[in-house]
């Protein structure tokens, strides 16, 4: 870590503190109100409308604590089941749905301890340094103002001014100890608010399942509209081709007695026809499974796709083996449809791939210097970029304010086979 970092993520975690401080005493009056709404709950039609709104405010409150939990780089999941479908904010479907939900319970369970423990490391983020920043800044002006006596803290009564500046030293240790230390502290509350707000074994297994049942209609829908693409191309170039290169065939048979020179001008046309043919069946094998793909891998293939582009793009790559066939694939037609998106919509001037694998993760990026801007809501392309990383666990990410530039992130559970290496990098 450089020697400025530590000094920012002290800071960070300095203004983490004094939120955590906030929201630790605003848990005590939303677990007030939740245990009136559930002592409300014997009244007929009252208990089923009040809580399941005091609910979403717990909730809320929890998702604010997993957000920042996660600017402290601990991760909790939603662990809440899906909202059934046909029911609106209040009513006893609604109310079963919450009171039947185990992370409802867990919530709960974490508002008061998660209160006390955000409250006293929130402090300690906070007090430390800013007893560090008086030992430095307040004393010395305070004596040189004429106070005769004051004490630094309890440990340290000064009564002169020779003392007070003695406080600057150790002001400055106390400062940063506190900052070296507030991510830690930070860490820790956000530690101990996963034990309750992330999902359990059982909740985790029903959120997979339920990512799994998503991600394979998007991967059946994907396959389909590839299966209707291929038989478009077909029925609509190579197959319209080869039947106009029969009739030609037959035409050029009933004429070849009657004339020759008519029948060898038919056989010409057939057989520009059956190279034609060739060229669209090559064109959509490509599409399919590229060979240069097959035959040298994603670095070859993303290296050749480059050279075709209209826009200079440079390639780096480190890839410690090959990938399995079908990730390989996947991997290939999502910076293919990036790329494709640079070369249309960008107006960029030069636009560049970065491959590399580590601890089982492929990580694949695409950047351009183009007039940025662009929205996965607002086309397909990124769309299908998702839904095609998503059949293997994968995520996008993307980057890409108004004035650009634009990067999209790919990341993708793999294995790589093969010990070969692959370490290099240049421009098309």
């Amino acid at each position: 870590m450089e020697s400025g970092d530590w000094v920012r993520a002290g800071l960070r975690a300095v203004a983490g503190g004094v939120f955590a401080i906030g929201l630790g005493v605003l848990n005590l009056p939303i677990f007030v109100l939740w245990v009136l709404a559930l002592a409300l709950t014997p009244l007929p039609g009252l208990g089923s409308m009040l809580l399941p709104v005091v609910t979403a405010v717990v909730r809320w409150r929890a998702d604010v604590e997993r957000r920042l939990a996660a600017r402290d780089g601990v991760l909790i999941a939603r662990p809440y089941r899906p909202v059934p479908d046909r029911f609106g904010l209040v009513g006893w479907r609604r109310f079963r749905w919450i009171m039947t939900d185990p992370a409802t319970w867990r919530d709960q369970a974490w508002l008061v301890p998660g209160a006390l423990v955000g409250l006293s490391l929130g402090l300690l983020v906070v007090l430390i340094p800013l007893y560090g920043v008086v030992g430095i800044t307040l004393l010395p002006l305070w004596l040189y103002l004429g106070v005769d006596w004051f004490g630094y803290g309890v440990f340290w009564p000064i009564q002169s001014l020779s003392q007070g500046w003695l406080s600057f030293p150790q002001g400055v240790l106390i400062l940063a100890v506190g900052l070296a230390g507030a991510p830690y502290l930070r860490t820790i509350d956000a530690r101990f608010a996963r034990l309750f707000l992330a999902p359990t074994k059982a909740a985790e297994l029903r959120l997979r399942v339920t990512q799994l049942t998503v991600t394979r209609a998007d991967t059946v829908d994907a396959q389909a509209a590839e299966l209707r693409r291929i038989e478009r191309d077909l029925h609509d170039g190579a197959q319209a081709r080869l039947v106009s290169l029969g009739m030609t065939i037959g035409l050029a048979d009933e004429l070849v007695e009657r004339d020759p020179k008519a029948a060898r001008r038919l056989l010409a046309e057939a057989r520009d026809a059956s190279s034609a043919a060739l060229v669209e069946l090559r064109h959509l094998v490509r599409g399919i499974h590229p060979p240069v793909l097959a035959e040298r891998g994603l670095d070859g293939a993303v290296r050749a796709l480059a050279l075709s582009l209209p826009v200079a793009t440079s390639v780096e790559s480190e890839l410690p083996g090959r990938l399995d066939t079908p990730v390989e694939s996947a991997v290939y037609f999502a910076v293919a449809e990036a790329l494709a998106n640079v070369c249309r919509h960008s107006g960029a001037h030069h636009a560049w791939v970065s491959l590399r694998g580590a601890d089982g993760i492929l990580f694949a990026m695409v950047g351009d210097d183009g007039h940025g801007g662009a929205d996965p809501q607002g086309g397909t392309g990124l769309r299908g970029i998702e839904r095609r990383l998503a059949a293997f666990d994968g995520t996008m990410t993307l980057s890409s304010p108004p004035g650009g530039p634009t990067t999209v992130t790919m990341e993708l559970p793999c294995v790589l086979s093969s010990p070969r290496t692959s370490h290099s990098s240049g421009t098309a």
